[in-house]
């Protein structure tokens, strides 16, 4: 069997979308499954499309989320250069050898006549709008005398007609296409530059890419692509459509209805372990239940063979489960890490807390939170002493007798030196039953009183992590406060 060598090839018009973060993932896991080659092509031959700074995003992103390619732009490689923009010779090379051939051939039509053209095409509802090969029969006279006149001109691919085009997809298995329903597609457009049909073939080629593995859009286009690899009398690659991605109603996944940028989710703390382990099982599953994953888990799994046909629909619910599933298997170090990233860019920039406070933090709060800024946002008296309580707790749990209660429990605080976790539940249980109530008529206005809040983790745990200070001057803010 030859080298596996796949590629993830984008066109840079702006941002990373999670459908391309899949077709790089599933190629690049492809890759180190079978100890193939991962390369990054850009495609940035529609330079009406090109986005300044859009090749740099997309690199990052690659990075950030763990696919690093083994040829690129910025990696290099034996098959460069790894931008189209800087390979136009050849293409226009391979272009003329398909017009030497007849499998090709110029075309000056005129965006007038082609508007036209379809506008007949749409008055006799034909299913779709094909160039009409007016230009195929021009004589070498008139197209040497429009070279001459410098009238502007694209390069058509000659499709033959009554043709059965049949090619086998890995996932579709036998796809077959009728030459009368593809249109002369333009392989070279008037500014010089390639479309993605005639650049894509020969890159694909030249850098012996043995499987082509891409979105399901790109279906329709293979047959143009089949007859390019024919006429050029090469092998085809082995080709797999990955299906779409869906919204929730079914629809084409789209920036309208959410978040559709790798870029997005990393921005809002998602972590790339979790994303990855998502886009993977958006159409593939390795036959069982299981649905977490780390990448070396992925990479040993992986077969295009149960690559599902169907749409797959992006459940963000289950991109948030599987985000607190691997923030709660990191180890605390790591998480601390991300935590004090969080820290800098919060309100408690100021505060200069020491990492045993923080792993104490993360340690009671790790199975109640899907993102490492909600060691923050989800229990900001970690890091300031409330100012406001929940109204809901007030009104159920503070009592008139409640203020004495908990000077009570203040007083039996002050005997303890440098207490543990115990200590406090110990002294906590010994004053509830002096005071001949039940634990629960003290624990909740004692929670209000330390945390401004109804829930949060163990309450001795909160007691210990605050320290005993802390604590006593928070209950006696709260009766001052509250009455």
């Amino acid at each position: 069997m030859k080298e596996i060598r796949v590629r993830f090839a984008p066109s840079p018009t702006g941002y990373l979308h999670v459908g391309g973060l899949r077709t790089a993932l599933y190629n690049y896991l492809f890759a180190r499954k079978n100890n193939g080659k991962f390369i990054l092509r850009i495609e940035d031959t529609d330079r009406n499309r090109y986005v300044e700074g859009a090749v740099e995003n997309l690199i990052a992103a690659l990075k950030w989320a763990g696919l690093d390619y083994d040829e690129g732009p910025d990696v290099g490689g034996n098959y460069g250069p790894y931008m189209q923009s800087q390979r136009l010779d050849i293409y226009k090379k391979f272009a003329d050898e398909l017009i030497a051939k007849g499998d090709a051939y110029y075309c000056f039509c005129t965006t007038e006549r082609l508007h036209k053209l379809r506008e007949e095409q749409e008055k006799q509802k034909l299913p779709q709008a094909k160039y009409d090969k007016h230009c195929l029969s021009l004589f070498r006279e008139e197209i040497e005398q429009n070279f001459n006149n410098n009238l502007p001109y694209v390069i058509r691919l000659n499709v033959k007609p009554n043709q059965k085009i049949i090619f086998d997809d890995i996932i579709r298995e036998r796809v077959e296409f009728d030459s009368n329903n593809v249109d002369d597609q333009v392989l070279i457009k008037s500014d010089g530059y390639p479309t993605y049909h005639l650049a894509n073939v020969v890159d694909d080629y030249l850098m012996k890419i043995s499987h082509v593995i891409r979105g399901e859009e790109w279906l329709s286009s293979t047959p143009k692509h089949a007859l390019l690899y024919d006429a050029f009398g090469w092998e085809r690659p082995k080709f797999a459509h990955l299906p779409l991605l869906l919204n929730p109603d079914k629809s084409k996944l789209s920036k309208r209805q959410g978040d559709v940028a790798v870029e997005d989710y990393r921005d809002k703390g998602y972590l790339k372990d979790a994303l990855i382990n998502f886009v993977a099982l958006l159409g593939w599953n390795a036959g069982d239940d299981k649905e977490f994953y780390y990448m070396n888990e992925l990479i040993d799994k992986f077969s295009l063979d149960r690559v599902n046909k169907a749409g797959a629909v992006f459940d963000l619910q289950k991109l948030n489960w599987l985000n607190a599933e691997h923030l709660r298997k990191m180890p605390d170090d790591d998480i601390l890490k991300l935590l004090k990233k969080e820290i800098l860019n919060s309100q408690f920039s100021i505060l200069n807390l020491p990492d045993n406070y923080l792993l104490q933090i993360i340690a009671a709060m790790k199975e109640r939170v899907s993102f490492a800024k909600e060691f923050i946002t989800t229990c900001q008296y970690f890091y300031t002493a409330p100012t406001e309580y929940e109204q809901k707790s007030v009104e159920k749990n503070w009592k008139p007798e409640t203020p004495e209660q908990l000077r009570k429990l203040i007083d039996e605080f002050k005997l303890l030196d440098n207490p543990t976790k115990e200590d406090f539940e110990h002294a906590f249980g010994k004053t509830a039953d002096q005071l001949g109530i039940g634990k629960g008529k003290l624990i909740h206005p004692l929670r209000l009183a330390v945390s401004g809040q109804s829930t949060g983790p163990g309450m001795f745990d909160l007691l210990f992590i605050l320290g005993k200070e802390e604590v006593i001057k928070r209950i006696e803010k709260a009766i001052e406060i509250l009455g």
